[in-house]
């Protein structure tokens, strides 16, 4: 199997990269790692960084799937607000997720420093509401923010002060998030596997994975084979039936970008004011910020097949000149998409299958800092210290309907009915 790059923005402006030659032979590690997005490159640097062993295999090259085309937004906690969280889990428990939701962004500040990472870091972020029944429940979230998170770094808008820091006057409010994030993901992906190399790690591209060993003790792909005491599956929506018991518990969806011809500073300023991360409250979520170049980022639309739209770039843009219509003259230079997964409780999939095979998936559209704290607490749990992985593991997952045949036309009807109420 052959993989094309995608015809992105972030990989046009990748960061050079170096060979990364296929397995081939056996090897022999402490810990094999199939995937080369966030989450394997997160657990890779983690682990190497602790003296063990570590391979990792990517079919294609780092970052090609969704850790490389997603919108670089670094949002605040869950897909899960606040409240569900207390609901769902109780307040002592909600506290000890959202702590650890805390310590995945400064996992990112801390990596990019560190490692002198240039991905465009840049903060804020900005919740867009669009009807006025959902204020109520951001400004109950704030409270629950302010008084059972101790987080302070959020702040209600309204709505005349979302048109003025949007140029868009179709939101009824939001919340400001000075904590939140976004960066080139792409970059941050190749800054993350050059780091995870340094401390020790081997990262084969090319390299697709055709069986894993059901105990977790390594992997083979066509032309070669590594033994480990330890495997990791960080595939994510990409799965593709190498662990039958994971793709039940997850949605891959496909969602699309596309990004306009550089507008100048001032004209880019004048649509995001402070440069900061854009998501509102549909089910189907717009989401937007400003590039480095000071071009438009703009996701929007969801297919639930794998078929992609014949033309990404038409199929995204009327979702982007229903914010922004004073973009409607604005040469659109680069359209992509890819797929994420999603879970039928909009939290991470993190655990184990038996003693060796552990597993991260579903991150539900906050995986640029999710799947940094999904790295992190298996390695924990590899050198042996589970008490924070036992915290993400123990989140209930439950398979989406429908069984084998029937799972995914029930999966559609779902979304799409949830998708339909966006228009009302």
């Amino acid at each position: 199997m052959t993989f094309s790059e995608p015809a992105s923005y972030y990989a046009a402006t990748a960061l050079p990269r170096p060979l990364r030659p296929a397995l081939e032979g056996t090897v022999s590690v402490d810990v094999a790692i199939v995937g080369g997005g966030f989450t394997g490159l997160s657990a890779a640097l983690e682990l190497a960084e602790r003296g063990y062993k570590v391979a990792l295999l990517e079919a294609a090259t780092v970052g090609w799937g969704a850790s490389g085309r997603n919108g670089g937004q670094v949002n605040t906690g869950y897909r899960k607000g606040p409240g569900e969280l207390v609901a769902l889990f109780g307040r002592d428990q909600a506290r000890r997720l959202w702590a650890l939701a805390e310590e995945a962004k400064q996992m990112i500040r801390d990596r990019v420093a560190r490692h002198a990472i240039a991905c465009d870091l840049k903060p804020g972020s900005l919740y867009a509401v669009l009807k006025e029944e959902e204020l109520g429940e951001v400004e109950s979230d704030l409270e629950l923010l302010q008084t059972l998170f101790a987080y302070n770094q959020s702040t209600l808008v309204d709505r005349a002060g979302m048109a003025q820091r949007l140029g868009t006057g179709i939101y009824r409010g939001g919340l400001a998030d000075r904590g939140a994030m976004h960066l080139h993901p792409l970059n941050y992906a190749l800054g993350l596997a050059a780091a995870a190399e340094k401390a020790g790690a081997t990262i084969h591209e090319n390299s697709r994975v055709a069986k894993i060993d059901a105990k977790g003790h390594g992997v083979e792909t066509a032309k070669g084979r590594v033994t480990a005491r330890f495997t990791l599956v960080a595939c994510n929506a990409y799965l593709e039936g190498l662990v039958p018991a994971l793709e039940p518990r997850i949605l891959p969806i496909s969602n699309y970008i596309i990004a306009t011809e550089p507008l100048g500073e001032a004209r880019a300023r004048a649509l995001i004011r402070d440069d900061v991360a854009v998501c509102d409250s549909k089910f189907v979520v717009n989401y937007y910020r400003l590039s480095a170049d000071h071009r438009m980022l703009f996701g929007g639309g969801e297919v639930y097949t794998r078929r992609d739209p014949g033309d990404i770039k038409r199929f995204v843009r009327p979702y982007m000149l229903k914010v922004y219509p004073q973009l409607a003259d604005a040469r659109i230079d680069y359209g992509w998409g890819g797929r994420l997964a999603v879970t039928m409780s909009r939290l991470p999939d993190i655990g184990r299958i038996g003693g060796a095979l552990f597993y991260a998936q579903g991150y539900s559209g906050q995986g640029v800092a999710l799947t940094g704290l999904a790295g992190r607490v298996i390695a924990e749990a590899i050198a042996g210290t589970a008490e924070r992985f036992d915290i993400m593991a123990r989140i209930p997952h439950r398979a989406f309907p429908g069984g084998p045949l029937l799972r995914h036309p029930a999966q559609i009807l779902g979304m799409l009915w949830y998708a339909l109420r966006d228009r009302f």
